[in-house]
């Protein structure tokens, strides 16, 4: 049977039928709230993409200012340039590349084309292995899976804002870890389907620049190991890469890629 398609200016009537609904509940000093989230939800639907390259570009400008960014001589910063060498834009988005300085685990890439790498997972990998994560990240965005997650994180934004005039609790987490939109940057989950398209990205990149990509398969077995390691901070980054799929799963899947390409494991 075929879903029925409702218009989008049916859907904002709804939308402001709801919320001004709510508004009418709500203590009068909580209004504010609910007229912010209609306008937040209102921006998720009908935003374009040049605008939420802006707006993502201004949170990436604050992580910048919030993390130690390690200069363009740096040891690492030459080491990042050298493995992405020739890699400069994907599906027309310009790329940017930074190191934060941190024992921390995590890399990512935003939809205005930035690319943050922490040196604590550096330290961990192979040149390969660090192209093909970055590879990985970087599929997001040329897939358009880190655009769909901005907007998610936009809609779960305005949501909070709405309901958080009826709870005080819920107030307090909306208006700090919830109302924040940069924290999908860092935790934003995406579907099994986009976390296999986004292997098989950085698997095609090992290829492309004639690097073996087993290279993606002992990467996995590598986090797979960290994530059990009690010497080493389990990241929210760590905790994504673990579920949909598991480890096991794209491990496999990474090895019946290889095998069918004729590579030998090295």
């Amino acid at each position: 049977m075929m879903r029925k398609i409702f218009p989008m200016r049916i859907i904002k009537v709804l939308l402001l039928a709801v919320c001004l609904t709510m508004a009418s509940a709500a203590p009068a000093q909580n209004w504010g709230k609910v007229i912010t989230g209609l306008w937040k939800t209102h921006q998720a639907m009908t935003i374009t993409d040049e605008r939420l390259a802006q707006m993502v570009s201004e949170e990436v400008a604050y992580m910048d200012q919030q993390n130690k960014v390690l200069g363009y001589n740096n040891s690492y910063s030459k080491r990042l340039r050298r493995v992405m060498s020739g890699i400069n834009s994907v599906e027309g988005i310009s790329l940017n590349f930074k190191v934060y300085k941190t024992s921390e685990l995590n890399a990512f890439a935003c939809p205005d084309g930035s690319v943050r790498v922490f040196s604590g997972l550096m330290d961990q990998l192979s040149d390969d292995e660090l192209l093909g994560v970055l590879g990985h990240e970087i599929g997001h965005v040329a897939l358009k899976h880190s655009k769909k997650a901005w907007r998610s994180a936009m809609m779960r934004s305005a949501a909070s804002d709405a309901i958080g005039v009826f709870s005080d609790t819920w107030a307090t987490i909306s208006d700090s870890f919830l109302g924040s939109v940069s924290s999908a940057v860092l935790s934003a989950a995406h579907s099994k389907v986009h976390e296999i398209e986004a292997d098989d990205y950085g698997y095609d990149l090992l290829k492309r620049h004639d690097k073996n990509p087993w290279a993606m398969v002992k990467l996995f077995e590598k986090l797979k190991k960290m994530s059990k390691s009690k010497n080493l901070k389990y990241t929210k980054w760590l905790k994504v890469f673990a579920s949909h799929p598991d480890y096991d799963t794209r491990i496999n899947h990474l090895k019946s890629r290889c095998e069918e390409d004729g590579f030998t494991r090295p």
